[in-house]
């Protein structure tokens, strides 16, 4: 099995914090994921009708606030046609939420199953939350298949769920607090565990032992979250699993670049 770490969509310049890495653009950080059985996209990003219209696909108060650089080359559909391998082949998508800059490319992939919680499509298809959730995204009628969280398969202390045509390489693991029904990703890379924390958090230092957030960024996730509490109960629980399974388990976000830069150059500092 091979996994692919890619970029679908920059937006605005981060500046860096705590003495960290140089300035970035936040990222919206994806996985391919080459099985025997077909690819498998975890996220979309921004896809080419995002691209193509922004204003009217994403929405224009979102466009302005994130800034985002609409570049046809980070489509995941690119990407994929980059590395030699066929869009066609993507048979599964896995998206956290349904959040715009998560779920953007979904049309791009229409023949694909869509893995989502049954609490964050409800969410988004109730149209009560139109800042953040968009119909165009989902408008061609994905192949929905929605799971609820149920005791019985547990990951490192979490409760999660295997998605449906897929191996035990894959997890689901609800991470409440950011949206409805927002979850983690985890996928099994040789003698560890990636986790694909969504928007659990959105800057690395957050993991830290004492948490300390993004300026910018903690506004953002501040804004945009349904439940408070429930959010950084997340966050002390992911901090808990590094610290006690950190062998075992990688964790990253979706938007934070420094993290992203160390999963596509090895080695790479992200402090």
């Amino acid at each position: 099995m091979t996994i692919h770490h890619l970029n679908c969509g920059s937006m605005r310049l981060l500046e860096a914090t705590y003495d960290g890495p140089a300035p970035a653009p936040a990222v919206n950080h994806c996985l391919l994921v080459e099985t025997d059985d077909g690819l498998v996209l975890v996220e979309t990003g921004l896809g080419l009708g995002d691209i193509a219209d922004p204003d009217g696909s994403l929405g224009a108060e979102w466009v302005a606030q994130t800034q985002p650089a609409l570049d046809e080359d980070e489509a995941a559909i690119r990407q994929i046609e980059r590395l030699g391998l066929r869009p066609e082949d993507v048979a599964h998508v896995i998206v956290t939420h349904l959040d715009v800059d998560h779920c953007g490319g979904l049309p791009d992939f229409p023949w694909a199953r869509v893995h989502v919680m049954e609490a964050e499509l409800k969410a988004a298809l109730s149209g009560e939350s139109g800042y953040r959730y968009r119909e165009r995204h989902w408008v061609h009628e994905p192949k929905w298949a929605t799971y609820e969280p149920t005791p019985g398969d547990d990951w490192f202390g979490f409760t999660a769920m295997r998605p449906e045509g897929l191996g035990p390489q894959f997890r689901l693991v609800p991470l409440g607090g950011h949206t409805a029904g927002h979850m983690g990703i985890a996928v099994r890379d040789a003698d560890r565990w990636l986790l694909h924390c969504g928007d659990a958090y959105y800057y690395h230092k957050e993991l830290e032992p004492q948490g300390h957030p993004h300026p910018l960024l903690d506004v953002v996730q501040t804004r945009s979250e349904v439940h408070h509490d429930l959010r950084l109960g997340t966050q002390a629980r992911l901090r808990e699993l590094l610290r006690d399974h950190g062998d075992e388990v990688t964790a990253f976000s979706a938007h934070d670049p420094w993290e992203l830069a160390r999963h596509q150059t090895p080695g790479a500092a992200s402090e």
